[in-house]
């Protein structure tokens, strides 16, 4: 039976004897002059790796936990096939973990003079900017013999922005706005300070807004009712200090407090408000201004992709004078941040009158479910102390809130999934109270 292939090399190999060096070139070359010629010509017909011309195309951008396909064209303009193995190389957040081999490796077929497409499915796990490394491929001659291998540069982007999973709150909150807004109808009066029309009194109105002088003119008794002020300014401030990257599950308290001001920032725009964002700890990280109601959400999403916690104490001064000038006129300042005693206690304490004898100042607060949980605990000893320590560390928080409520701020403390909704709400009961 003939041998062809690899069984003819691996064949052709076990007849030499290993380890003995024949000083005449004329034994060895007579017992694999078949093998060398094939090697010799399955090397010369695999195509060469230099010339290939490789392209991209794709999407540049993706929320985090989706996915993103991104095309590579192998152009091969040489005149013999490409049979070939391509690694298309990602960072390791790019994918899973444990998919990254089935994901970045392809076999390509390339006939000679034309292109053909790959495309490699990411699956981030990580927010940020993932940038392909490398392409490397491998060249097969048709026996499978020898092979060419080379590297080329495929440069490409992909933006993972986050997730924004409290979006599902929205209908509800603005649901809740048209009734503060007048648009549907309500028993009792919209809660503002901006007249917006008169209407009929209906049992359960508060009789001091009976437009007594429309009444006169008319058979029935007529009520102004109101709506919200619209055109505020509302500055959300991201704290990206060292207590913004302690973990709460399985994400940074950053990534909660993003989430929450999104939320916040898609309903005020909605509510006709200007948003703003500042993202500081020692400097400005990020600074969004002057962005228009269609354009405010995405450019607050592109910005916080590439937000990341700096391990650095937060300059609570630094951080009231850039937001002081960042919102020169009255404003909603809405600092998301830690609710921990020392840096309240010895940054921002010190200096929160600044903020709130000019500003309606709230704090929004990522809270640890486990502290609850370990509250909860009993059945043995080391169960009670870990409740006793949770006791202690949700006292010190409360004593904190109290402290900051006694200058006027709303506290808003929340676990990570809870913390967009009650946010907007905080939102929704001072435009109602027409403190904004």
């Amino acid at each position: 039976m003939a041998l062809t292939g690899r069984t003819a090399l691996l064949a052709a190999l076990g007849s030499v004897p290993i380890g003995i060096w024949d000083p005449s070139w004329t034994g060895l070359l007579a017992v694999n002059a078949p093998l060398a010629v094939a090697c010799a010509c399955d090397f010369a017909l695999a195509a060469p790796v230099r010339r290939l011309r490789l392209s991209r195309s794709g999407d540049t951008s993706t929320r985090l936990g989706d996915t993103a396909d991104v095309t590579l064209t192998v152009a091969n303009p040489s005149n013999r096939p490409l049979r070939a193995h391509l690694r298309d190389a990602w960072p390791p957040s790019s994918w899973q973990p444990g998919t990254e081999t089935t994901a970045s490796r392809h076999r390509v077929t390339v006939p000679a003079g034309e292109r053909r497409r790959v495309t490699t499915r990411l699956r981030p796990t990580r927010r940020g900017d993932r940038q392909s490394d490398r392409v490397t491929i491998r060249s097969y001659g048709p026996l499978g013999l020898f092979t060419r291998q080379g590297t080329h540069r495929a440069p490409w982007t992909v933006r993972v922005l986050p997730p924004f999973t409290s979006r599902k709150h929205l209908p509800s909150k603005l649901s809740r706005l048209r009734e503060l807004d007048g648009r549907t109808s309500v028993l009792t009066r919209g809660e503002g300070t901006e007249f917006d029309s008169l209407r009929e009194y209906v049992p359960g109105d508060d009789t001091r807004s009976i437009d007594w002088r429309a009444t006169a003119r008319q058979s029935a008794v007529a009520v102004r009712t109101w709506r919200p002020e619209r055109d505020r300014h509302i500055l959300l401030v991201l704290d990206t200090g060292r207590t913004s990257a302690g973990r709460v599950g399985d994400a940074p308290r950053l990534d909660a407090s993003m989430d929450a001001a999104l939320l916040l920032a898609a309903l005020a725009s909605r509510a006709g408000d200007r948003v703003d964002l500042l993202a500081y700890d020692r400097r400005v990280r990020a600074l969004v201004q002057g962005r228009t109601a269609g354009d405010v959400l995405p450019s607050l999403v592109n910005t916080m992709a590439t937000l990341e916690p700096e391990l650095v104490e937060t300059d609570a001064r630094g951080l009231t004078a850039t937001a002081l000038r960042s919102a020169p006129r009255r404003s909603l300042i809405v600092l998301l941040t830690t609710l921990d005693s020392a840096p309240i206690e010895e940054g921002l304490l010190p200096v929160l009158p600044r903020l709130t004898q000019r500003h309606t100042v709230v704090l929004a607060s990522v809270a640890d479910p486990h502290i609850s949980r370990m509250a909860e605990a009993r059945g043995n000893t080391d169960a009670v102390y870990e409740a006793a320590a949770a006791a202690q560390a949700q006292a010190e928080r409360d004593r904190t809130a109290d402290q900051l409520r006694r200058h006027g701020v709303t506290i808003v403390d929340a676990i990570p999934d809870e913390l967009a909704p009650a946010l907007a709400d905080a939102y929704l009961e001072l435009k109602a109270a027409g403190r904004l």
